[in-house]
């Protein structure tokens, strides 16, 4: 029998939520960042941003989903979470990559 779930009690986070992007964006540097990012993050977690910020430039880039999924090793339900985010016009990281392949790779 499998064990019941107990519920955590909501909990706004809403103004943690804004002081930690303010926190973010006032990392000046790459080295500020990574030196952020290690100190909050573990080994696991940033392994997980790294994975899904290749697998977002291979999408863009239209590396097909199989081929993602085996070479990191990660199901395709993640990887068809990443195409979603890319199909929105006004998507924050599509423009990103957008500006980095030049505009040349649209989807």
């Amino acid at each position: 029998m499998a064990k019941k779930k107990i519920a955590e009690p909501e909990i706004d986070l809403s103004a943690s939520y804004e002081d930690l992007l303010g926190v973010f964006a006032e990392a000046r540097t790459p080295e500020d960042v990574k030196a952020l990012f290690e100190d909050m993050f573990t080994e696991s977690e940033r392994r997980d941003f790294t994975i899904r910020w290749k697998l977002m430039n291979d999408l863009y880039r239209h590396v097909s989903q199989r081929t993602i999924a085996n070479e990191l090793h990660i199901s395709l339900c993640r990887i068809t979470r990443g195409s979603r985010m890319l199909k929105k016009s006004d998507g924050y990281v599509r423009r990103l990559l957008e500006k980095r392949y030049d505009d040349h790779y649209q989807i």
